[in-house]
């Protein structure tokens, strides 16, 4: 074949293949969602990204005959070393044409990079981790993104596992399509559905309240409370710095629909929360949104399918936590059902409810109660060194 290269991003020029490369992948591919230039490049600079803070990372781009053919990172992420006392790194922005010499060439970058670096162990992929992007797409490419969410072509698969990678984890992504609740008017939930959740209202006296968006500040406390305690014990779980929780609270304020964001109180105490997202790249996939291309125009064409075609069906369950002492007692259960039938005035029907893990029996069991299906599958693979 043509000449192979792989070089780390040093010039002004290479970083400009690194973060055009994801329009090339998928030009030809509809249900890709490409995101506003300015957050895409923000999103790699740690002067605008505090994940990156305790993040070792090199980014490399695969050449072919001075053509840019795919790119990758090479990182370490020390906090979650540190909490998951572990000794790994990582790969991510996984990003290659249809050229497995290609992938497998940057595979191999990455894997010599953290190698030097003393792990023992190469997972990904995780840009850069639980709390971003994580995960390859192997089953449901057929299906658009959500908020938050990444995409792969089909043959990455092949790529990642005929290099020598094995499943770590499986992360799913349930789907529900509640227009069979009765649309708007909500008046077709199955009733067992509705006398099961109220006897778990009743029996702890739960009471559910939507987000007060006054009182964001004390509210984004109140998650914070529940975070890190309800996702601890979980797989791969890096615990968020305050910078971090700040900054995506800002971040995402703006998305937040308070009718639909929600916590579980006891005796006026939060027990439990859960943050759907309206999925906002349903209008972004349809602005279609271009590198380089100033942040005013591409805000202009989102906010024009977002807020004047009011193009937005979707909704993203993006998270949802229970202190300890109360799982088991369903207000997980409770917490998804307000969530969906709060959502259908306002016209959410097509609702995803991910990442959950595929050990996570429990959340696996309240969601396929509520009638929903496995459609999207995420792999983080491993490989020992």
């Amino acid at each position: 074949m043509s000449n192979l290269s792989i070089r780390p991003v040093e010039s002004d020029s290479d970083l400009q293949a690194f973060l055009r490369m994801p329009w090339a992948v998928y030009k030809d591919d509809p249900v890709w969602t490409a995101p506003l230039w300015s957050e895409h490049v923000r999103f790699f600079d740690p002067a605008h990204n505090p994940e990156l803070a305790h993040i070792d990372l090199e980014k490399f781009v695969a050449w072919r005959d001075g053509t840019p053919v795919g790119t990758i990172i090479a990182h370490i992420n020390h906090a979650y070393n540190d909490f998951q006392q572990a000794n790994v790194g990582w790969f991510g922005q996984f990003e290659v044409l249809d050229d497995q010499e290609a992938a497998h060439a940057l595979l191999r970058t990455a894997e010599d990079w953290v190698r030097a670096r003393g792990v023992g162990a190469i997972l990904g992929p995780a840009t850069f981790s639980t709390n971003s992007e994580i995960g390859l797409l192997i089953e449901g490419y057929e299906h658009p993104q959500m908020i938050l969410t990444s995409h792969a072509p089909r043959y990455s698969r092949g790529f990642v596992e005929s290099y020598g990678f094995h499943k770590a984890m499986d992360l799913l992504c349930w789907y529900i399509n509640v227009a069979k609740w009765g649309g708007r008017k909500g008046d077709k939930i199955p009733e067992r559905l509705t006398r099961v959740v109220e006897k778990i209202r009743t029996r702890r006296n739960f009471v559910v309240r939507p987000v007060n968006m006054r009182d964001f500040p004390a509210e984004v406390e109140r998650v914070k409370g529940i975070y890190n305690q309800a996702w601890a014990r979980n797989w791969g779980f890096v615990p968020l710095s305050e910078t971090e929780i700040d900054k995506m609270s800002r971040d995402l304020k703006p998305l937040v629909d308070p009718a639909i964001v929600l916590f579980a109180e006891v005796e006026g105490q939060p027990v439990a929360f859960g943050i759907p997202l309206p999925n906002i790249y349903q209008p972004l996939r349809r602005a279609r949104m271009k590198p380089g291309e100033p942040e005013w125009w591409q805000l202009l064409k989102l906010i024009w399918h977002w807020k004047v075609r009011r193009d937005l069906t979707s909704v993203r369950v993006w998270a949802l936590g229970v202190l300890e002492a109360y799982r088991g007692t369903g207000v997980d259960a409770l917490v998804y059902y307000e969530m969906l039938r709060r959502g259908l005035p306002r016209g959410y029907v097509d609702v995803e409810m991910s990442w959950i893990l595929e050990n996570n029996d429990m959340m696996n069991r309240t969601i396929q109660m509520l009638g929903a299906e496995v459609y999207k599958i995420y792999r983080v693979y491993e490989k020992a060194l």
